[in-house]
């Protein structure tokens, strides 16, 4: 395994991420921000917030599959919300959880969320990119 996750004694204790991913593999992947279209281009869970980050993970995963990766191999996730407040977070951890569960993964990495103003189209509420690291 490339990616060994971990939250070094003096940093808080996050249960959705780790605060520090050590990659030891030497092929970098870099997953564009994947957005809550299925595979013929249609928004998923159009203002649903959950249901489209339920979506971006599938695609994250599937991006992954596709090069011979999976969660395991992911050193960072950076996730962008459209016009964010903190109380989207049990939202957003809801969509997370169903991924998470459906695909039979713990996605902890690092992660950065940020608040954005728009994304490419309206319907869009969340975009989600990861870095990943393969032997």
């Amino acid at each position: 395994m490339a990616i060994t996750l971990v939250s070094p004694n003096g940093l808080p204790e996050i249960d959705a991420y780790r605060q520090v991913s050590i990659a030891t593999g030497s092929k970098l992947l870099f997953i564009a921000g994947q957005v809550a279209w299925d595979a013929g281009g249609v928004t998923v869970g159009e203002g649903d917030l959950a249901a489209q980050v339920e979506q971006c993970y599938y695609n994250i995963a599937t991006a992954l599959t596709g090069v011979g990766a999976s969660f395991d191999d992911v050193a960072r996730l950076t996730v962008y919300v459209v016009n964010w407040t903190p109380d989207k977070l049990p939202l957003l951890m809801e969509g997370l959880g169903r991924a998470a569960a459906k695909l039979g993964v713990t996605a902890t990495p690092p992660a950065t969320l940020l608040g954005v103003a728009a994304l490419d189209v309206p319907e869009h509420l969340v975009e989600v990119e990861a870095t990943a690291v393969l032997d």
